[in-house]
């Protein structure tokens, strides 16, 4: 891994040159959000580029079975535990942040199978390759259709006891989004995610992972959160965004170069 870091840092150098798109947004991200100055949002960049990089050489490690030395801390690991011993499956809500994909080591710690469900349009090539490198057994990836046959694949999952994870920070164009107050600035969050977890009526639980040293990450997983007897639809759905958002901002502030939402994510112009 040594190596591939050190090459890693001239792929980085060159992103944070000529890839001026992403590297724009990103600059106004820890400019204003995090109030940082202009040289050190510079270097910001960088290291954010970096760290994407290392997140993404890590992930392939850890689900092939590559030998490494990483080593992990988990708080939280017991509200996914109950989850399993509840027998309704459950959900995980993460985002485009930290590399909690990279806690396979407790993946295997859990008694059942985890889906991660994404768009189509991250290519059938993705879900191919993880089922190879994983061996397809404790990782199942469900790609989000027009067909809306997730919807049902996600249920028959739910109905084995297993747990689906949905990143909850990211849309396509058209879907429903709700504007909730992030960073200082209003920014849309999709409704999907919290539509789904509203209607299957399972226990939802907030899930990072980050990035802490060379080979050392941290995981966290939130207490439980459930729609209660009484409650609306649409009221667990403002609870539930509101948890989520909430937990997502404290995690950013404390791993602000591990977002990895490289686009205009308030939709303001810059």
């Amino acid at each position: 891994m040594n190596c591939a870091y050190l090459v890693l840092r001239f792929v980085s150098f060159y992103y944070f040159l000529f890839s001026w798109n992403s590297t724009r947004h990103i600059f106004q991200y820890f400019h204003h959000r995090h109030n940082y100055g202009v040289l050190k949002s510079i270097v910001s960049i960088y290291k954010s580029y970096y760290v994407f990089g290392q997140t993404l050489l890590d992930k392939v490690a850890v689900m092939a079975g590559i030998d490494n030395k990483f080593t992990y801390d988990f708080d939280g690991e017991e509200n996914l535990r109950e989850i399993v011993r509840g027998g309704k499956g459950g959900i995980l809500l993460s985002g485009h942040v930290g590399n909690w994909e990279a806690a396979g080591h407790l993946l295997k710690r859990l008694d059942t199978k985890i889906n991660v469900v994404m768009f189509d349009g991250e290519h059938q090539q993705i879900k191919q390759y993880l089922e190879e490198v994983t061996g397809g057994h404790k990782l199942n990836i469900i790609l989000i259709k027009q067909d809306i046959s997730h919807v049902y694949a996600m249920g028959e999952a739910l109905q084995k006891n297993e747990l689906i994870c949905l990143h909850a920070d990211r849309f396509l164009e058209g879907n429903k989004t709700k504007q909730i107050k992030f960073l200082g600035e209003e920014a849309p969050f999709p409704l999907g995610p919290f539509l789904l977890a509203a209607s299957f009526r399972v226990p939802v639980s907030i899930v990072f992972a980050f990035k802490e040293t060379k080979s050392h990450y941290h995981f966290f997983g939130s207490g439980l959160l459930g729609r209660r007897d009484g409650e609306s639809k649409d009221d667990f759905i403002t609870r539930l965004t509101s948890a989520f958002v909430g937990e997502l901002e404290q995690k950013v502030k404390m791993y602000p170069q591990q977002w990895f939402n490289y686009y205009n994510f308030w939709q303001k112009s810059c």
